[in-house]
Order: C-alpha cells, then structure tokens, then sequence
C-alpha cells in the first residue's frame, strides 16, 4: 500500500522539481520511505528523497532539480518485507524495466513458487519484485493473473512503451492528466495539480453525474482533461510516437454456472471466503478487523480467528450506532476476539470538517465515518484493516434491489410522465420515477441524490447547457433482470464509489483496508451463479446469510440493513454550528456565477423530504471543493 506519481514529456525534458512536488502532495500515503527514477537523453538513474530511509539515502543520491523526460515518484507504507529490499522504483536485472506499485497482491506467493519453476531468482520476500519478474515472463497478461488491488506503472525501456494498470474492481485508484505536452499520473488528483502542465479547470460533465450518482463516474472526474484509469484496464503509451491506447484484462463472467444446489454454493462460498481471509491477514505489520455491527464484517472476524488466534477488532460508534454497537460487542464475545470501541463524539465529528470533505478531491454527499476509523487504526498501530465492503454489492445487499421486480412492473406505465404538469416536488419525485426508462435509470434512482430535474433547476442556463446529459455511454449489458443491477453495482456503487471513498479515507492516516469479498475466485463464483440462488427478491443478500449462519449469532444475522455513514440530517436540524457552516457556505457559493440562488434558498428552506438534506450537502461540498482546488 503506497502512492505512485510520474509524468512523461512528449518533447522536451522538463524540471523534476515537478515529481518533487507530486511526491509531496501524496506523503499522507507513505510516510516510512520515498524514491524516484528519471530517465534523461537515453539514461535512467535511481535517487533517493528527503523522506527515504537512511540506507536507501546511502544507496542512492538524493533527488535535487535536474532535467528528465520521464520521471516516477514513489511514496511508500511497510506492509510486506518492511527491509529496503523492498523500496521503489524497483528495476529489472538489466535495468530496461522499471515498476512502481501501489497496492497488495494476495496470491503473490504462489506465483513467485511458479516463477522460481521457471528460473527466477528473487532477492525481496516483497510482492512487488513478483509482479516485475511476472511481467517479464508474462507480458500484458500478468495484470489477469494478479488476485489483490493494484495501481501500477510500468516502464519498458526495451519495448518503449509505458502502461498503466489498475485492478479488477478499482480498489486502487489510478488517475492521469493527458495534453500535447505529456501525460501525467498519480495515485491521487492533488498530485497531478502540482505539475506544471496542469491548471485546474471545472469539468461539468464530471459535475453532473457526481450529482446524480454521489460520485464521478469513471473515467470522468469533476476536473477538465484529468480522468479515472477504469477498472480491470490497461494503458499503454508509446514512447516512439506517443500513442496511447486502452484494453481491459477482465470482465464479469456473462456463463451463469447451472445445475447448482443452494447448498453447494454456500459450501463453495464458505471455503473461497476463508481462503480469501487466510490470504489477506497476511503482513509483516499489525492486522485488525474493522467491525459495523452487521453480517458482513462480523463474519470475516469470525473466520479470521482460526488463522490468527489473537485477531483484533474494533467498532466505530457515532450518534444513532448504538445497535451496530451492541451487535459488534456481541458478536465479538460470542466468538472469542478482542473488540474495542472507539466512540466519535459530536465535536471530534465535527473537527477538521472542513479538510476531511476536501480531501476526496470532488464534492460528496455524507460525512466520511471512515475517516475516523482510518484515524483509530493509526493511533493503536495497525496498518492493516480487513473490511467487509463489497459484500453488499456482491451479494445484493442494498435495499433497493428489492424494487426491482416492481419498477420493471411500472415501468410499463412511462407514458404518464408528459401529463403531470405541477411542478411541486412530489411531482417532481414522480416525473423522475416515471422518467427511469433504462436499468441504469433505475441504479442512479437508487443512489439518494440530486435528480436530473433538480440539476437541471438548480444550475444556471450557460453551465446547464454545456453538459451532455446523455448518460448512455456508461449503460452495461443493460439485461432487465438482477444480473443488470448486479453489474451497475459492481461497477459505479463500488469502484467508482465505496472502494475509492475507503482509499482516501484510509491512506489519509497511512493505513490500508483490505477486502476479503473482493478476491477474484469469490467474485467469478457469486457473479456466475444462478439469479434465483443469490436473489429472491424478499430479503437482502440470502446468500451470504444462509452462509452465515453457522458462525452469527441470529441477533446479528436477523439485524436491518444499515449504511455505515454518519447521521448528517441529524447534525443540519440540531447542530447550530453546522447550519452556520452550511448558511456561510452557502452564502459564498450563491457568489460564484454557477448556481441558480433563488434554488438554493429555496432547497435551504424547505427541507420536507427524509433526504431533502442531501441535496444541500452536495452544494455544500461542492463549494468546499471549489475553494480548496479553483481558489489560490
């Protein structure tokens, strides 16, 4: 777990004070060591940084300003091989290949054992010297081959070409800025705003579908020319003629498996997570397991035991948690963990507000809990967290799947969206639930955002018509049953959504979450079953429940879905400094030339709706955004 950063000149070598200054902006990542490499006039050469561990300092020059065509910059946190035998870039024997990784590969030591049958010979017990030798024996195919989370850039120098990779599901981020001077790329945006060629401008298409999704869809982001490498991609640039060129290494299985009892495939989903939970607890630094209360996490702390008797646990308690809490609490006496709880009070919620919210680089919707539970494990020393996201997307977990079958019911009834003429809000909810024509439709319905009226209402005339609202180009298979649901979920509510939320939420604090749901063999497996064996429609996530049982107390198995989030609407109706914050801020953004005012007093206002407050928030971290990323 670490951050990347690097650029490319297309023309002209250019100041590496530049990779200076994106290293920096991402030292939050990796606090326990830095190195770069640049490459100038046909040599490339290794250097150290003012944070590099005093060996690496002594094996390599420090890095002061030079010229460099190609430049990569490293920042690192110690999870495997915490030696310096394990410190990026990381070269190939002859020096032609050059890697730089941010991320966990669980399955590395069993490719290193096939590896070795080949011949190669490994100095590091580090995954990263893993992925090099596998790329020299296999190629571009090596990333399909890789089970964990990963962001990567890889320098060939002998086939002159750079690529950029990042994992199945996005668990890594990887963003990049492309113009006709170079491409650069970093592991987050405010490392890309620090190169030279980069001015930061608004990308109101990247606005749009953050309103109406909670977040940016890949590859947008709210920034003009900076994109989101996607998922299970990626890019190649040549370094002879600078093309760039884009390929995806994976894809959710389309062959449903049949002829599958419901028994068999607990019995498989059991044994996969189990090896999935084996492979993840592996480190060379303290592990603990982050508990909400719920099936998912308490079940990967109760298989967790097994492989290390002495696992920790601990709980997030926040204003309304107190069921979470007790649930966690039980759960953990039933099997036998240490638990702890960290109880996050109204101040300390409110603390650093204002920096937290500008930290995920784009406006959102909620107050981040996770921030807060990033801030504990760093406090008590773990560096890493075992997480149960995911579940709820691999398994069907959120409650609104259990509209499916009726919204493919109403949506016979479509034609009656022309002839509702009040503009009330109720109206408005009902032209929107009538205007849900596509799956994906009913997926952005699902996200408790701005609607398309709303975003329509609420932006002024000139930037409204500068977005293309035509959202087709990210539609799927776009099958009307569960499976077409199951693949927006998969693709937006997770990899543009939570898995990126909890990076920058865990690495603001150097601590990596890990995903035991997430492996590769679970995800072939459940995405592959039989729609009538993972949904039926009734209850959330069958599947994983009736897995569960054997391990759960039935109070936490028969507990409601909850989001793990903070009660925001709480803090708008009864926190005087909040709504301050929200009327200053407000305030400020009705300045900008981008809002309709009179909208936004009327929203701020007249707040009816349960989550009429959202929709305030959003603006609200929008101008949070502006301010930390437009305004010098």
């Amino acid at each position: 777990m670490c951050g990347i950063s690097g650029y490319y000149s297309f023309h002209k070598s250019i100041s590496s004070q530049n990779i200076l200054e994106m290293n920096r902006a991402i030292r939050h990542r990796g606090p326990d060591d830095e190195g770069f490499w640049l490459y100038h006039n046909g040599q490339g050469a290794s250097f150290s940084g003012n944070d590099s561990t005093q060996k690496v300092k002594d094996q390599f020059p420090v890095l002061t300003e030079i010229q460099a065509g190609i430049a990569l910059g490293f920042r690192r946190l110690s999870i495997v091989d915490l030696s310096e035998k394990g410190h990026q870039p990381m070269l190939s024997e002859d020096e032609k290949i050059i890697i730089t990784f941010n991320g966990e590969i669980y399955n590395f030591r069993t490719l290193k054992a096939k590896l070795e049958s080949f011949g190669y010979v490994f100095i590091s017990t580090s995954d990263t010297e893993v992925i090099l030798k596998a790329y020299q024996q296999w190629g571009n195919s090596v990333f399909e081959k890789l089970d964990g989370m990963f962001a990567i850039c890889i320098v060939d120098l002998m086939q002159q070409k750079i690529i950029l990779a990042r994992d199945r599901v996005g668990m890594k981020p990887l963003f990049y800025h492309q113009n006709e001077q170079g491409i650069v790329w970093a592991s987050e945006i405010k490392a890309i705003l620090k190169n030279d060629w980069v001015h930061p401008e608004i990308n109101w298409n990247g606005v749009y579908t953050n309103f109406l999704f909670q977040t940016t869809l890949a590859p947008q982001t709210c920034f003009q020319n900076i994109f989101s490498l996607e998922p299970a991609s990626f890019m190649t640039i040549n370094l002879k003629d600078q093309k760039m060129t884009k390929e995806k290494f994976w894809n959710l299985p389309a062959k449903l498996t049949e002829n599958i009892s419901e028994e068999e495939a607990m019995k498989q989903i059991d044994g996969l997570l189990s090896e999935s939970i084996s492979e993840q607890l592996y480190a060379d630094v303290p592990v603990a397991v982050m508990m909400s209360g719920g099936i998912d996490s308490t079940l990967i702390a109760s298989k967790s035991k097994p492989f290390n008797q002495n696992i920790n646990t601990y709980t997030i308690s926040y204003p309304f948690s107190e069921e979470e809490v007790e649930k966690a609490s039980l759960a953990a006496r039933h099997f036998g963990v240490s638990h702890q709880i960290k109880e996050v009070s109204d101040e300390e919620a409110l603390d650093q507000l204002k920096e937290n919210i500008q930290h995920f680089e784009e406006p959102y919707s909620s107050f981040e809990v996770l921030i807060n539970a990033a801030k504990y494990a760093h406090d008590k020393y773990f560096k890493v967290v075992l997480s149960g996201n995911g579940a709820d997307e691999l398994f069907g977990g959120y409650s609104h799947t259990l509209k499916l079958k009726r919204w493919l019911f109403m949506r016979n009834f479509n034609f009656i969206k022309p002839l509702i003429f009040t503009n009330d809000q109720f109206s408005q909810r009902v032209k929107n639930y009538f205007s849900q024509e596509a799956m994906f439709d009913f997926f952005r319905q699902s996200q408790i955002s701005m609607m398309p009226l709303q975003v329509k209402d609420v932006l002024k005339s000139d930037i409204y018509t500068k977005i293309s609202t035509d959202l087709s180009g990210y539609y799927a298979s776009e099958s009307k049953n569960y499976s077409g649901y199951f693949e927006y979920d998969m693709k937006y509510s997770l990899s543009s959504h939570h898995v990126f939320r909890d990076d920058l939420s865990a690495m603001k604090y150097g601590v990596e979450f890990r995903y035991p749901y997430l492996s590769n063999k679970l995800i072939d497996y459940v995405a592959a079953l039989p729609e009538e064996i993972r949904f039926n429609g009734i209850r959330n996530k069958p599947l994983l429940r009736k897995t569960a049982e054997k391990y759960l107390p039935s109070e936490v198995l028969n507990m409601p879905k909850r989001g793990f989030s903070f009660p925001v609407h709480y803090f708008l109706k009864k926190e005087k400094k909040v709504r301050d914050f929200i009327t200053e801020t407000l305030e400020s953004l009705k300045q900008r030339d981008f809002f309709r005012a009179e909208v936004i007093d009327e929203w701020w206002n007249h707040q009816e709706h349960e989550y009429d407050w959202v929709k305030i928030w959003q603006l609200v971290t929008f101008e949070l955004w502006y301010q930390k990323y437009f305004e010098k």
